[in-house]
């Protein structure tokens, strides 16, 4: 009876490999907030940032040592620009996680994706979807929920909560960068070269506000090595299935990213108030609506 009602372009009615593959790394991305969390108990950020990415890109540029040898300036500048904008986005959100759980930076950290119309007005003038709109809406309940859950204030902010909405901001504003460049550029040298700048710039950025190098912790080395070579992973993963799948249906299976986290970091011992569980559920929500464009809505919105 279910199978008769479910429509024909449903979501999981053509599992692709490529799909399959993305579901699997955002599995992987989930767990990356636990392990974060762990290692800040023994690192500052900038540090930690630079550690995992700086293995990231030097790992993804031994793979494709070959590919690497038609490096353009404009495929430098790409790598460049977009991997300082990881490297401020991952700071702020180790910094987040110095103070918040995993979980909570999670599902704050989701809210890149109804942030990337919202930031593309503001920063070209082009009006969101109507239903981009509705699930900014959503997303902004979720986190007056997932915030500050059981605090007398409707809004109220801390530092780690602070940080963390401000890296999901600078994530969007890299996936516009990403999508500036995409066709223009090899997307394999480009993902190289921005983990490498990503990790380059967090250690040049240590000394301007006086992170100092930690002492040895086998914790803090083996996770952000671990992490360095999952990120590599990770975002190759992406590159190669997204040039076969759809940007909609991709988001979509981003979307269960925080779910994941969630789930991991309740076996990690993340335990968060039922407040903030509904207001999770609001922000997952708000991504999904976002990305959805139902056809009557299309046909009625379509310019002449």
């Amino acid at each position: 009876m279910l199978l008769t009602l479910w429509p024909r372009n449903a979501f999981f009615r053509h599992f692709s490999r490529q799909e399959a593959a993305l579901l699997a790394v955002t599995v992987l991305w989930g767990g990356t907030f636990v392990v974060m969390h762990a290692a800040m108990a023994h690192s500052g950020p900038l540090f930690f940032v630079g550690l995992r990415f700086v293995v990231a890109g030097l790992a993804t540029m031994l793979i494709f040592h070959r590919r690497m040898a038609g490096v353009t300036l404009g495929e430098l500048l790409a790598g460049g620009a977009i991997g300082a904008s990881i490297c401020v986005a991952y700071a702020l959100l180790g910094h987040g996680l110095q103070s918040i759980e995993a979980s909570k930076s999670a599902f704050l950290t989701a809210l890149y994706v109804p942030a990337v119309p919202l930031l593309q007005w503001l920063l070209t003038g082009r009006t969101p979807h109507p239903m981009a709109w509705l699930g900014i809406g959503l997303a902004f309940i979720g986190l007056l929920l997932v915030s500050n859950p059981g605090n007398a204030q409707l809004f109220a902010l801390g530092i780690g909560e602070a940080a963390t909405i401000l890296g999901a901001i600078v994530i969007a504003l890299e996936i516009l960068l990403i999508g500036k460049y995409a066709g223009k550029v090899d997307f394999l040298r480009v993902t190289a070269i921005q983990l490498l700048v990503a990790g380059l710039c967090a250690f040049a950025a240590m000394p301007l506000i006086g992170e100092h190098i930690p002492a040895f912790s086998w914790v803090l080395t083996l996770s952000a090595v671990g992490l360095g070579l999952v990120s590599a992973l990770i975002h190759l993963t992406m590159n190669w299935a997204q040039q076969s799948v759809s940007p909609t249906k991709a988001t979509l299976i981003y979307a269960t990213d925080p779910i994941w986290a969630g789930i991991i970091g309740r076996i990690a011992g993340d335990r968060l108030p039922a407040t903030a569980l509904l207001g999770a559920v609001f922000i997952v929500a708000g991504i999904i609506t976002s990305e959805l464009r139902p056809r009557r809505l299309a046909r009625s919105t379509a310019t002449p």
